[in-house]
C-alpha cells in the first residue's frame, strides 16, 4: 500500500497487554519514524477509549490508525471504524496480547522489524466484519469470533486481573473448572434458516481459534462468509476432547464437530439444564453480550494491514 504524505500515525497502545513488551512497541515506534512517519501515541486507560479514538481520529490526519494490543483492543478499533466508510485509516497491528488471533490470521511476523515494514508498506485487505446483536444491547461487530456455550464460560469467568497475571494459563484454569461445572445445556443454532443442535458454537470470520490453532480451514477475512463452528456432543469430558484435538491440530476431523458456511446465525438456548443465570456470549475473546443473539455481517469495511 502507498501512502500519499503527510505519513502520519496514529498508535493506540493497552499499556495492560503491553506492560512486559513495552521494549517490542518502541523499537516498531523508533522503525516507522526512521522512515520519516509521524507516530503520534495514546494509551487506553479504559474500557471503549480505543473504539472512542478509532471513531473520533482524523481520517485527512492519519493514514494508519496501528494497535498495541491483543484482540479485544483490536476489536474496540474494528468497531469504531466500521461505520466510518472507505476513507477510514487503514489498520496496523502490534501484536502483544494473550492469543493474538488476529496476528496470526494476517500472517505478521512479530519481530519489530516486520511489524514496522507492514504498517508502512503492507498490503490493505478489506475486510467486512461479524456482526453480533441480540436487541437489547448495542451491536458488537468481531473480525474473528463470537461464540456461545463453553468457551463462552470460560471467557467470563476470566477477569482482567487474572488474565494480566497468568496469561493463557487462567484459561486453562478457568476450562477446569467449567468443565467440572458442565451441564447439558443445548443451543439452537439457525443457519440460513436451516435448525441445527449444539452443545456449543464458534460463529468465525477467521481459521484460526486461540493462537495459531485451526477451526475453520476454509474461512478466509476476504471472503464475506460465516462459518459456524458446531460442537455436536454432550457430556462432560467433551470439551477436555474437543480441546486436547484443537491443540493437536485435527479438531476439524473430529467425529462430533462440524463446520458449516453461512450469512445469517441465530443462537438461542434450547435447554438450559438447569443452569441459572445468564449464557454470555463471548466476542473476540471479551465477555460481551448475552443469548439470545443475531449474528450477520456488517455492512461497512474495515482495512487490515498485513504483509505484502
Amino acid at each position: 500500500m502507498t501512502f500519499p504524505a503527510p505519513k502520519a500515525m496514529l498508535l493506540i497502545v493497552n499499556p495492560t497487554a503491553g506492560r512486559h513488551r513495552r521494549g517490542l512497541v518502541d523499537a516498531v515506534v523508533q522503525r516507522i519514524r526512521d522512515e520519516g512517519w509521524t507516530v503520534d501515541t495514546v494509551e487506553t486507560e479504559a474500557p471503549g477509549d480505543a473504539r472512542r479514538l478509532a471513531e473520533t481520529c482524523d481520517a485527512s490526519r492519519y493514514a494508519v490508525i496501528a494497535v498495541a494490543g491483543g484482540d479485544g483492543t483490536i476489536n474496540e478499533v474494528v468497531n469504531g471504524l466500521a461505520r466510518r466508510g472507505v476513507d477510514a485509516p487503514a489498520v496496523g497491528i502490534v501484536p502483544l496480547g494473550t492469543a493474538n488471533v488476529l496476528a496470526h490470521e494476517l500472517g505478521l511476523d512479530f519481530s519489530a522489524a516486520a511489524i514496522a515494514r507492514t504498517m508502512i508498506s503492507g498490503h490493505a485487505l478489506p475486510v467486512r466484519p461479524g456482526q453480533a446483536a441480540n436487541g437489547s444491547e448495542r451491536p458488537r461487530c468481531f473480525s474473528l469470533m463470537a461464540g456461545a456455550g463453553f468457551d463462552a464460560k470460560v471467557v467470563a469467568g476470566v477477569s482482567t486481573r487474572l488474565k494480566r497475571r497468568w496469561g493463557r494459563a487462567a484459561y486453562v484454569w478457568r476450562s477446569l473448572i467449567e468443565t467440572r461445572r458442565y451441564r447439558p445445556v443445548r443451543y439452537a443454532v439457525n443457519i440460513d434458516g436451516v435448525r441445527h443442535e449444539a452443545a456449543s458454537v464458534i460463529v468465525t470470520r477467521s481459521r484460526h481459534y486461540a493462537g495459531p490453532f485451526v477451526v475453520a480451514p476454509a474461512a478466509a477475512l476476504a471472503n464475506p462468509l460465516l462459518h459456524v463452528c458446531l460442537f455436536e456432543r454432550w457430556g462432560r469430558i467433551q470439551p477436555l476432547r474437543f480441546g486436547l484435538a484443537l491443540l493437536l491440530g485435527c479438531l476439524p476431523h473430529t467425529g462430533g464437530y462440524r463446520v458449516i458456511a453461512g450469512r445469517e446465525v441465530h443462537i438461542a438456548v434450547l435447554s438450559d439444564a438447569g443452569e441459572t443465570g445468564r449464557q454470555p456470549v463471548q466476542i473476540d475473546g471479551d465477555d460481551a453480550l448475552t443469548l439470545p443473539i443475531s449474528i450477520g455481517l456488517a455492512a461497512g469495511s474495515v482495512r487490515l494491514l498485513r504483509p505484502v
